[in-house]
């Protein structure tokens, strides 16, 4: 399912427009992204939780020279689901 379909189920679940469903949509991104950004983290209770996990420097390998690279530390997001949401699809 790709962004246009996930708009066209929305609209067609919650009685909204297309272009109204699209907006939430666009709310919810930018308001999960703000809130990683800002060192939160989102829990939907029975869907999951979005949070930032802290990913440690550490030595690569470039699989066509095949020699070591190092790799910066970084942060990644990062998605837990819960048990509700894991118990529906089983």
């Amino acid at each position: 399912m790709n962004k246009t379909e996930l708009v066209a189920a929305m609209s067609e679940k919650s009685g909204l427009t297309k272009k109204d469903s699209e907006k939430a949509l666009a709310a919810f991104v930018e308001s999960v992204e703000g809130a990683l950004k800002g060192g939160d983290k989102v829990q939907l209770v029975g869907f999951g939780t979005f949070e930032v996990k802290a990913r440690a420097a550490r030595t690569g390998i470039n699989p066509q020279t095949k020699k070591p690279v190092k790799i910066k530390a970084s942060k990644a997001p990062a998605f837990k689901a819960g048990k509700a949401f894991k118990d529906a699809l089983n």
